[in-house]
Parts: structure tokens; sequence; C-alpha cells
């Protein structure tokens, strides 16, 4: 990550205490790297050519867990993405501290900036918005 007191730019392996403390606050902007954005896009690539070929790959277009060697058909796939989100969408107690929630957003973007998640790069592109204009999903203490 690039020194400059007037943004943080993220490129996946570089973020320190400094920056994540001026984010908290919500006092820079954030932007991704060059290469961060090359390393997004050529992941997500491959996973659509994984998709493509016909791939069996665990999670994408398999059940989770017990159900890893369930294979997914393709028509289904869509619903099994939206399924595990779902899943996991919940959570109790009162909201943890707005620049808490912000340096989870910060540290979500950063991790997928490293290329290894295979997500679009507006899933990327929509949190870095989020984070930017101080949208910032209330979070729940629990779960």
């Amino acid at each position: 990550m690039k020194k400059d007191p007037t943004k943080i730019v993220l490129d996946g392996f570089s973020l320190d205490l400094q920056s994540l403390s001026a984010v908290s606050r919500g006092r820079v902007p954030v932007q991704v790297a060059p290469a961060a954005w090359d390393r997004i896009r050529a992941s997500r690539r491959c996973v659509e050519a994984f998709i493509h070929q016909g791939k069996v790959v665990y999670g994408l277009n398999t059940g989770f867990g017990k159900l890893a060697s369930v294979h997914i058909p393709d028509s289904e796939i869509n619903a099994l993405q939206r399924n595990l989100v779902l899943s996991h969408a919940c959570g109790v107690g009162p909201a943890i501290p707005h620049e808490i929630a912000r340096v989870i957003l910060l540290l979500k973007i950063n991790t997928l900036c490293t290329g290894y998640s295979g997500v679009r790069p507006e899933v990327v592109e929509s949190l870095l918005q989020l984070l930017n204009h101080d949208v910032i999903p209330v979070m729940p203490c629990k779960g």
C-alpha cells in the first residue's frame, strides 16, 4: 500500500494499523491499486473458465460439508450461491460501533484485493463505494 495522507490505496498485502485507524474515522478515501484490480479480474476469469469447462469446484458447483460430493447443475448454481448468502444472513445483539464496521468493510475489501476469491470486480467496486460514501451496514455483534 502506498503512503499518501489524502487516500488509502489497497493492494491486499500491505494494509497497516495507521491506515486502519484513518479509515475507521472516515478521514480518507479508499482506492484499489491497479495491480489488485488485475488480480481480481484474473481470479474471476479462472472461476468463469472452470464453470465453462464443466470442472467441479467445491462450493461453486457442489454442495458444502457432507454434501461436497454432490454436483450442482448449472441451472441451479445461482440459487446455490443465493442460498449460501441467505443462510449466513443473521445476527443478534446490539450493533457494533460504526467505526468498527468501517474497519470490517475495509478488511473485506483488502482481502478481496489479494485475488484469491474469484469474486466479480463489481462486488469489490460496490463495497468500495459503500465505504467511501460512509454507507455502512448495521452489523449485529453476534452472528
